[in-house]
């Protein structure tokens, strides 16, 4: 028998992170699944999830704690299933920026009891003007309750500077 674990790290920016926590999750038999990690600023950060055999769990989450010796930090949760009915589809909002535009969307998202499962923002200059244009793409888990004319009201009545875009398709 086995548990999923998510594992979340952040460390300074160099060569062989991902090769230190790859070589500890092998040595346990743990099975990497999935994983989002990405450069910001000076440091390297990410998410991932592994499967670990449950004899090896307590071994594994305590030398994958003892990175931090090497400036890696780990911190590592047991993933739950869950169980609730939902249709997935992507979100894109893309408007001039300003402070307070991912508060907004998540408040919405959040009274409409929508679940943000990926989320991904940048901010760039707007082509023809020196404006900083903010984009944000999301993943969302939608209650199979909610009518997505409803979701769509609701986030386009947050400011008329945002673009919002629902697709379905993509995710089925």
């Amino acid at each position: 028998m086995s548990q999923h674990l998510v594992l979340s790290f952040i460390g300074e920016d160099k060569p062989g992170i991902v090769e230190r926590l790859s070589e500890v999750i092998a040595r346990h038999q743990g099975n990497w699944l999935e994983s989002r990690m990405a450069h910001l600023a000076d440091k390297f950060a990410g998410i991932l999830t592994v499967s670990v055999p449950l004899a090896e769990q307590d071994n594994m989450i305590s030398a994958l704690q003892s990175l931090q010796q090497v400036g890696l930090y780990v911190r590592v949760e047991t993933a739950q299933a869950s169980g609730s009915e939902s249709s997935t589809l992507s979100l894109s909002v893309v408007g001039n920026d300003r402070p307070g535009i991912i508060k907004e969307v998540s408040q919405v998202l959040h009274s409409l009891l929508v679940n943000v499962n990926e989320l991904t923002t940048s901010c760039e200059p707007a082509p023809m003007s020196s404006e900083m244009l903010f984009k944000a793409e999301m993943v969302l888990s939608v209650p199979a309750s909610l009518p997505l004319s409803e979701l769509e009201a609701a986030l386009e009545n947050i400011s008329s500077d945002l673009m919002v875009e629902l697709s379905v398709n993509q995710f089925g």
